[in-house]
């Protein structure tokens, strides 16, 4: 009995979408633990938690919030290359709310204000939070329409706001960056209540995507389109609206990491922020398992997953010394990994551990 019973259950495990984002977590967490001793280090400061485990779970925020929406896109079979953009707009936008008149090359008579000051903002803070989420949300609709009433390819389509996004974010600054004064917002990416407040962020965004995809019929709406939208919208499903949803989720996604993100550096510089994030979220739902460009079944948690296990990483490399600028390459070896890992052979391989296993286990 112990034979089909363990088989079964290996079986099951393998074909769970979680099992391959989490044996690579796993991979690099015990790669951490057995070359970096340092790293499992947590200690409690003033009512926080300190270590390199709670960095990652405070970094890999920004990616996670744009993996889950860019989940939801790659599911209908798109992809958004703009939410670097997006971020660099919509942060631009929460920094000229907090105070308009820092623009301009001559800065004197308003740093003086903005340093004695740090609770000022020119607009009220609930305004600085809500405007930015709205602009990033109409950039998503912008996409939305251009893929599902143009029918423009995704890829195209979003890499018009790509290009253009960080120009549209210099106007707005007038190529300034502006550095942020006020505390308030600072405690978006800054705060913490024992664990960072960027991580509750995340994690509450998590939970109403999953109500909403899980709970709701929208997420069958999106695996139904990006398995074959044709056959959705006989069976009554409006794709476009579906596609809409989905990008003008993924801007608002956008939108909330910008928030984090800018809130963390202090400052609003369009040339930087969210730049090659686009890239790390893609990646992230890729090692969550949602199959880019076939559309379909996706995975939130597993999109979650990849998105720490990527942090991780980065992490990692920064604990054993390697320099910023050999990071990529870095991440260049874990995508490697992680295609020869999706790819057939190996997935017939470690779903064969469990057959060959139990034939053993019958011999004795």
């Amino acid at each position: 009995m112990s034979g089909p019973t363990s088989t079964g259950f290996w079986s099951k495990a393998t074909n769970s979408r979680l099992f391959l984002p989490v044996v690579v977590l796993a991979g690099i967490l015990i790669f951490d633990l057995l070359f970096i001793p340092s790293f499992r280090n947590i200690e409690l400061k003033d009512g926080h938690l300190y270590g390199n485990l709670i960095d990652v779970l405070r970094n890999s925020a920004p990616t996670v919030i744009l993996a889950i929406g860019m989940t939801l896109v790659i599911a209908t079979g798109g992809v958004d290359l703009s939410v670097g953009a997006v971020m660099a707009i919509s942060s631009s936008v929460a920094c000229i709310m907090l105070n308009p008149s820092i623009l301009g090359t001559n800065l004197s008579g308003n740093i003086g204000d903005l340093i004695s000051d740090p609770g000022y903002s020119w607009a009220p803070m609930w305004a600085v939070i809500l405007v930015p989420l709205v602009v990033a949300t109409l950039c998503g609709l912008w996409n939305g329409v251009l893929v599902s009433y143009g029918r423009i390819q995704p890829m195209v389509a979003t890499l018009i706001l790509m290009i253009a996004g960080r120009g549209i974010a210099q106007l707005i600054t007038n190529a300034v960056k502006i550095i942020i004064f006020n505390d308030n917002y600072a405690q978006i990416g800054n705060g913490w209540i024992v664990l960072p407040v960027a991580f509750y962020i995340a994690a509450a965004l998590f939970i109403v995507s999953w109500i909403i995809t899980r709970r709701t019929a929208i997420g069958m709406f999106v695996e139904s389109v990006g398995i074959n939208f044709r056959s959705s919208y006989y069976s009554g499903i409006n794709e476009r609206r579906v596609k809409l949803f989905a990008y003008a989720f993924c801007g608002f996604c956008a939108g909330v990491a910008a928030l984090i993100v800018s809130s963390s550096i202090r400052t609003s510089d369009a040339n930087q922020i969210g730049l090659y994030t686009e890239l790390d979220a893609i990646l992230a739902v890729v090692i969550g398992g949602t199959v880019m460009g076939a559309g379909g079944r996706f995975s939130l948690m597993g999109s979650a997953l990849g998105a720490i296990a990527l942090q991780a990483t980065t992490t990692s490399m920064y604990a054993m010394g390697v320099a910023a600028s050999a990071i990529i390459a870095v991440k260049a070896v874990v995508v490697i990994c992680v295609i020869l890992l999706y790819s057939q052979q190996a997935q017939d391989f470690v779903k064969g551990l469990g057959t060959r296993s139990s034939q053993k286990e019958a011999a004795r």
